[in-house]
Protein backbone atom coordinates (compact mmCIF):
# COMPACT_ATOMS: atom_id res chain seq x y z
CA UNK A 1 0.00 0.00 0.00
CA UNK A 2 1.31 3.57 -1.16
CA UNK A 3 2.05 5.52 1.87
CA UNK A 4 0.14 8.92 1.88
CA UNK A 5 2.24 12.17 1.09
CA UNK A 6 1.68 15.82 1.57
CA UNK A 7 2.76 17.24 -1.31
CA UNK A 8 3.11 21.42 -2.56
CA UNK A 9 3.39 22.04 -6.55
CA UNK A 10 4.06 25.88 -7.24
CA UNK A 11 2.26 26.99 -10.53
CA UNK A 12 -0.39 23.89 -10.38
CA UNK A 13 -3.42 25.82 -11.90
CA UNK A 14 -2.71 25.07 -15.79
CA UNK A 15 -0.62 22.93 -17.88
CA UNK A 16 2.29 20.65 -16.50
CA UNK A 17 1.56 21.68 -12.74
CA UNK A 18 -1.95 21.19 -12.76
CA UNK A 19 -1.56 17.91 -14.29
CA UNK A 20 1.04 16.89 -12.09
CA UNK A 21 -1.80 17.67 -9.07
CA UNK A 22 -4.81 15.79 -10.23
CA UNK A 23 -2.44 13.18 -11.07
CA UNK A 24 -0.73 12.63 -7.45
CA UNK A 25 -4.29 14.01 -5.50
CA UNK A 26 -6.07 10.94 -7.39
CA UNK A 27 -3.57 8.53 -6.07
CA UNK A 28 -4.68 9.72 -2.40
CA UNK A 29 -2.48 11.86 -1.42
CA UNK A 30 -2.85 15.09 0.09
CA UNK A 31 -1.94 18.02 -2.77
CA UNK A 32 -1.55 21.63 -2.23
CA UNK A 33 -1.12 23.13 -5.92
CA UNK A 34 -0.48 26.88 -5.75
CA UNK A 35 -1.57 29.58 -8.10
CA UNK A 36 -1.11 33.49 -8.11
CA UNK A 37 -4.59 33.70 -8.58
CA UNK A 38 -6.59 30.67 -7.45
CA UNK A 39 -10.11 32.39 -7.57
CA UNK A 40 -9.16 32.88 -12.18
CA UNK A 41 -8.99 28.57 -12.25
CA UNK A 42 -11.06 25.95 -12.63
CA UNK A 43 -10.73 24.45 -8.86
CA UNK A 44 -10.54 21.10 -9.35
CA UNK A 45 -11.79 19.38 -5.80
CA UNK A 46 -8.97 16.33 -5.32
CA UNK A 47 -6.60 18.68 -4.33
CA UNK A 48 -6.46 22.54 -2.43
CA UNK A 49 -5.45 25.09 -4.70
CA UNK A 50 -3.57 27.66 -2.92
CA UNK A 51 -2.64 31.63 -3.28
CA UNK A 52 1.13 31.92 -3.74
CA UNK A 53 3.86 34.39 -5.31
CA UNK A 54 6.73 32.66 -5.46
CA UNK A 55 8.79 35.71 -5.69
CA UNK A 56 7.44 37.36 -2.35
CA UNK A 57 9.20 36.17 0.77
CA UNK A 58 6.31 36.81 2.31
CA UNK A 59 4.13 34.66 0.48
CA UNK A 60 5.96 31.96 0.23
CA UNK A 61 6.78 32.08 4.14
CA UNK A 62 2.39 32.22 4.60
CA UNK A 63 2.15 29.42 2.00
CA UNK A 64 4.50 26.90 3.32
CA UNK A 65 3.28 27.84 7.16
CA UNK A 66 -0.22 26.77 5.95
CA UNK A 67 0.48 23.50 4.47
CA UNK A 68 2.35 22.75 8.16
CA UNK A 69 -0.82 23.84 10.31
CA UNK A 70 -2.45 21.78 8.05
CA UNK A 71 -0.85 18.42 7.82
CA UNK A 72 1.83 18.74 10.39
CA UNK A 73 4.90 17.97 7.86
CA UNK A 74 5.76 18.23 3.60
CA UNK A 75 7.15 15.15 2.05
CA UNK A 76 7.44 16.54 -1.44
CA UNK A 77 8.03 19.58 -3.40
CA UNK A 78 7.78 20.29 -6.71
CA UNK A 79 9.05 23.80 -8.05
CA UNK A 80 6.99 24.05 -11.41
CA UNK A 81 6.24 27.59 -11.56
CA UNK A 82 7.55 29.45 -14.18
CA UNK A 83 7.15 31.63 -16.99
CA UNK A 84 9.39 31.13 -20.99
CA UNK A 85 10.91 33.45 -22.68
CA UNK A 86 11.79 34.30 -26.48
CA UNK A 87 13.28 36.84 -28.11
CA UNK A 88 17.01 37.64 -29.43
CA UNK A 89 19.50 38.48 -26.73
CA UNK A 90 20.11 41.94 -27.92
CA UNK A 91 16.98 42.96 -28.18
CA UNK A 92 15.43 41.73 -25.09
CA UNK A 93 14.68 44.10 -22.04
CA UNK A 94 17.19 43.27 -19.43
CA UNK A 95 14.45 43.90 -17.07
CA UNK A 96 12.18 41.50 -18.64
CA UNK A 97 15.26 38.94 -18.31
CA UNK A 98 15.66 39.52 -14.55
CA UNK A 99 11.66 39.07 -14.33
CA UNK A 100 12.40 35.49 -15.81
CA UNK A 101 15.26 34.88 -13.20
CA UNK A 102 13.54 36.12 -10.12
CA UNK A 103 10.09 34.11 -11.22
CA UNK A 104 12.19 30.69 -12.42
CA UNK A 105 15.02 30.80 -10.52
CA UNK A 106 14.94 32.82 -7.34
CA UNK A 107 11.12 31.56 -6.72
CA UNK A 108 12.24 28.11 -6.69
CA UNK A 109 14.88 29.15 -4.25
CA UNK A 110 12.53 30.41 -2.07
CA UNK A 111 10.91 27.39 -2.26
CA UNK A 112 13.67 25.60 -1.35
CA UNK A 113 14.63 27.86 1.41
CA UNK A 114 11.20 27.58 3.46
CA UNK A 115 10.44 24.06 3.27
CA UNK A 116 13.93 22.94 4.03
CA UNK A 117 13.91 23.33 7.71
CA UNK A 118 10.77 21.18 8.70
CA UNK A 119 12.34 18.21 5.57
CA UNK A 120 15.43 18.05 7.91
CA UNK A 121 13.76 17.78 10.75
CA UNK A 122 11.87 14.92 9.15
CA UNK A 123 15.15 13.63 7.59
CA UNK A 124 13.18 12.85 4.60
CA UNK A 125 11.90 14.50 1.93
CA UNK A 126 11.70 15.20 -2.15
CA UNK A 127 12.46 17.88 -3.79
CA UNK A 128 11.93 18.11 -7.60
CA UNK A 129 13.07 21.26 -9.85
CA UNK A 130 11.34 21.02 -12.96
CA UNK A 131 13.73 22.78 -15.34
CA UNK A 132 13.95 22.01 -19.42
CA UNK A 133 15.31 20.08 -21.80
CA UNK A 134 16.52 23.38 -22.70
CA UNK A 135 18.40 24.46 -19.55
CA UNK A 136 20.99 21.63 -21.41
CA UNK A 137 20.92 23.46 -25.01
CA UNK A 138 21.94 26.90 -25.69
CA UNK A 139 19.35 27.26 -27.70
CA UNK A 140 18.35 30.17 -30.28
CA UNK A 141 16.13 32.89 -29.50
CA UNK A 142 15.83 31.24 -26.10
CA UNK A 143 18.99 31.80 -24.31
CA UNK A 144 17.54 33.10 -21.93
CA UNK A 145 15.33 30.55 -21.19
CA UNK A 146 18.05 28.27 -21.67
CA UNK A 147 20.11 30.23 -18.92
CA UNK A 148 17.72 30.44 -16.65
CA UNK A 149 17.04 26.32 -16.38
CA UNK A 150 20.48 25.73 -16.45
CA UNK A 151 21.19 27.66 -13.60
CA UNK A 152 17.81 25.48 -11.46
CA UNK A 153 20.00 22.51 -13.13
CA UNK A 154 23.28 23.10 -11.39
CA UNK A 155 21.52 24.06 -8.22
CA UNK A 156 19.84 20.99 -7.73
CA UNK A 157 23.82 19.14 -8.09
CA UNK A 158 24.97 21.46 -5.61
CA UNK A 159 22.16 21.00 -3.16
CA UNK A 160 21.74 17.32 -3.25
CA UNK A 161 25.47 16.85 -1.62
CA UNK A 162 24.40 19.51 1.13
CA UNK A 163 21.07 17.80 1.87
CA UNK A 164 22.90 13.52 1.38
CA UNK A 165 23.36 13.52 5.51
CA UNK A 166 19.96 15.28 6.39
CA UNK A 167 18.27 12.25 4.08
CA UNK A 168 16.48 15.18 2.15
CA UNK A 169 16.45 14.56 -1.83
CA UNK A 170 16.59 16.89 -4.78
CA UNK A 171 15.96 15.80 -8.02
CA UNK A 172 16.23 17.74 -11.68
CA UNK A 173 13.38 16.98 -13.94
CA UNK A 174 13.84 18.18 -17.39
CA UNK A 175 10.36 18.12 -19.93
CA UNK A 176 10.62 18.40 -23.33
CA UNK A 177 7.57 19.63 -25.07
CA UNK A 178 4.15 18.95 -24.05
CA UNK A 179 0.80 20.28 -24.90
CA UNK A 180 0.30 22.68 -22.79
CA UNK A 181 -0.80 26.37 -22.53
CA UNK A 182 2.73 27.78 -21.71
CA UNK A 183 2.91 29.51 -25.52
CA UNK A 184 -0.06 31.86 -24.13
CA UNK A 185 2.39 32.70 -20.52
CA UNK A 186 5.81 32.73 -22.65
CA UNK A 187 7.57 36.52 -22.76
CA UNK A 188 8.32 37.25 -26.66
CA UNK A 189 10.23 40.24 -27.09
CA UNK A 190 8.91 42.53 -29.46
CA UNK A 191 9.12 41.18 -33.25
CA UNK A 192 10.43 44.48 -35.41
CA UNK A 193 10.28 45.37 -38.58
CA UNK A 194 13.42 46.70 -38.36
CA UNK A 195 15.32 44.52 -36.55
CA UNK A 196 18.13 42.46 -38.43
CA UNK A 197 16.55 39.68 -36.36
CA UNK A 198 13.40 40.05 -38.03
CA UNK A 199 12.99 37.15 -40.28
CA UNK A 200 14.49 34.27 -38.35
CA UNK A 201 12.95 35.41 -35.23
CA UNK A 202 10.02 35.49 -36.91
CA UNK A 203 10.09 31.80 -38.17
CA UNK A 204 11.18 30.47 -34.42
CA UNK A 205 8.44 32.07 -33.35
CA UNK A 206 5.89 30.39 -35.93
CA UNK A 207 8.25 26.69 -34.66
CA UNK A 208 7.77 27.57 -31.18
CA UNK A 209 4.48 27.25 -30.94
CA UNK A 210 3.87 24.49 -33.62
CA UNK A 211 5.76 22.38 -31.65
CA UNK A 212 3.95 22.84 -28.25
CA UNK A 213 0.04 21.84 -30.10
CA UNK A 214 1.80 18.89 -31.48
CA UNK A 215 3.15 17.68 -28.48
CA UNK A 216 1.95 14.96 -26.07
CA UNK A 217 -0.31 14.85 -22.90
CA UNK A 218 1.20 16.44 -19.53
CA UNK A 219 0.13 13.36 -17.78
CA UNK A 220 3.25 11.87 -18.66
CA UNK A 221 5.17 14.19 -16.53
CA UNK A 222 3.12 13.39 -13.90
CA UNK A 223 3.30 9.65 -14.03
CA UNK A 224 7.51 10.17 -13.92
CA UNK A 225 6.71 12.24 -10.86
CA UNK A 226 5.02 9.48 -9.17
CA UNK A 227 7.56 7.05 -10.02
CA UNK A 228 9.94 8.91 -8.64
CA UNK A 229 8.43 8.99 -5.26
CA UNK A 230 8.88 5.53 -5.11
CA UNK A 231 12.47 5.17 -5.57
CA UNK A 232 14.85 4.57 -3.08
CA UNK A 233 17.52 6.14 -4.36
CA UNK A 234 17.51 8.66 -7.37
CA UNK A 235 19.98 10.54 -10.00
CA UNK A 236 20.70 14.20 -10.41
CA UNK A 237 18.72 14.55 -13.69
CA UNK A 238 16.06 12.85 -15.49
CA UNK A 239 14.32 13.78 -18.79
CA UNK A 240 10.88 12.96 -20.22
CA UNK A 241 10.86 14.11 -23.37
CA UNK A 242 10.91 12.75 -26.83
CA UNK A 243 13.89 10.19 -27.81
CA UNK A 244 15.36 13.17 -30.19
CA UNK A 245 15.36 15.76 -27.23
CA UNK A 246 17.43 13.11 -25.11
CA UNK A 247 19.76 12.21 -27.19
CA UNK A 248 20.35 15.76 -28.14
CA UNK A 249 20.98 16.37 -24.47
CA UNK A 250 22.51 13.96 -23.22
CA UNK A 251 24.56 12.00 -25.83
CA UNK A 252 25.00 13.94 -28.79
CA UNK A 253 26.14 17.08 -27.47
CA UNK A 254 28.91 15.17 -25.29
CA UNK A 255 30.17 12.81 -27.80
CA UNK A 256 29.88 15.24 -30.97
CA UNK A 257 32.85 18.23 -31.72
CA UNK A 258 31.44 21.27 -30.18
CA UNK A 259 31.15 22.28 -33.60
CA UNK A 260 29.40 19.80 -35.05
CA UNK A 261 26.50 20.21 -32.37
CA UNK A 262 26.15 23.26 -33.16
CA UNK A 263 26.15 23.17 -36.77
CA UNK A 264 22.84 19.97 -35.93
CA UNK A 265 21.24 22.70 -33.66
CA UNK A 266 21.62 25.26 -36.45
CA UNK A 267 19.92 22.70 -38.96
CA UNK A 268 17.21 21.81 -36.99
CA UNK A 269 16.18 25.28 -36.36
CA UNK A 270 16.46 26.44 -40.17
CA UNK A 271 19.00 28.94 -39.01
CA UNK A 272 21.77 30.45 -41.35
CA UNK A 273 25.13 28.94 -41.05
Amino acid sequence: MKTKKVIVISGASSGIGKAIAEHLSAQGHAVYGTSRNPSQSTQNQQFQLLSLDVTSDQSTAELVQTVLKREGRIDVLINNAGKGMTGPVEETPLSEVQSLFDLNYFGALRMIQAVLPTMRSQRSGLIVNVSSIAGYMGLPYRAHYSAVKSALSMLTEGLRLELKSFEVDVVNLAPGDFATNIASGRYHAHLKENSPYYTTYKDQLEQFDAHVHSAASPIVVAQFIEGLMQRQSTKPHYFVASALQKLSATVLKKILPQKWFERLLAKHYNLPL
